[in-house]
């Protein structure tokens, strides 16, 4: 059976950091937390701006379903990595597009 391709997601900003990590830490000695762009930009639209969700998913050009299960991969990883010290990364994915 093959896999549903994944649609392109539209994002809204570019960070300017790209690495978070726990202070007084050496980067290279912790584990890593990888939290893909269209992640954050659902937790941007939803936990920053407040948006629900029907208008959230609308922007980024994904379903709501979509944009719930993003959510709940994208909190995952930044509890554990606030929670575990784990440093805490953003990556873009070749799948999302930048808009104004």
């Amino acid at each position: 059976m093959l896999s549903k391709q994944r649609r392109t997601r539209c994002i809204g900003f570019d960070p300017g950091v790209l690495c978070f990590k726990p202070c007084g830490q050496r980067g290279q000695t912790l584990e890593t937390v990888a939290l893909r762009n269209d992640e954050l930009e659902a937790l941007r639209l939803m936990d920053f701006e407040g948006l629900y969700q029907e208008e959230s998913a609308q922007r980024m050009g994904i379903s709501r379903t979509t944009l719930s299960r993003t959510l709940v991969t994208a909190r995952h990883k930044v509890v554990d990595a606030l929670l575990n010290g784990k440093r805490l990364v953003l990556i873009k994915t070749e799948l999302t597009t930048a808009v104004d």
